[in-house]
């Protein structure tokens, strides 16, 4: 016999909803989403990686990384950078791109770590 795996009857913590309801009010959860549906692409997520790996990368080498055009991998980095995850400089003819913060670096490995996990546990 298979486990139900939702409640057999209806109840709810009041004082853990309104906590939870109240936290949500002070978060900018669409923009939270924005950032996960980025990250979501794995072509975004390779070049997210690819900037962990190294600080910064110009964008013919993130296209050679990813394997793509120099327009394919500007267009992904552009919408990493729109959503506030990279950021670059330009040199001369040259655009650099490294990720915004420690925050996403962290966000980026914590992904990385977990995916090496979920291998291990699904084995």
């Amino acid at each position: 016999m298979k486990e139900k795996d939702t409640c057999e009857i209806y109840c709810y913590d009041e004082s853990k909803v309104r906590r939870v309801q109240h936290a949500l009010q002070q978060q900018d959860i669409q923009t939270m989403a924005k950032m996960f549906k980025a990250l979501a692409d794995d072509t975004r997520m390779k070049i997210a990686y690819a900037l962990c790996q190294e600080h910064e990368l110009c964008v013919c080498d993130v296209a050679n990384i990813i394997g793509s055009s120099i327009a394919t991998a500007s267009h992904h980095l552009r919408m990493l950078k729109q959503l506030g995850l990279a950021r670059y400089r330009k040199e001369g003819k040259l655009v650099f791109y490294s990720l915004e913060d420690d925050h996403v670096r962290q966000l980026i490995e914590l992904a990385s770590t977990h995916s090496r996990e979920v291998v291990i546990h699904d084995r």
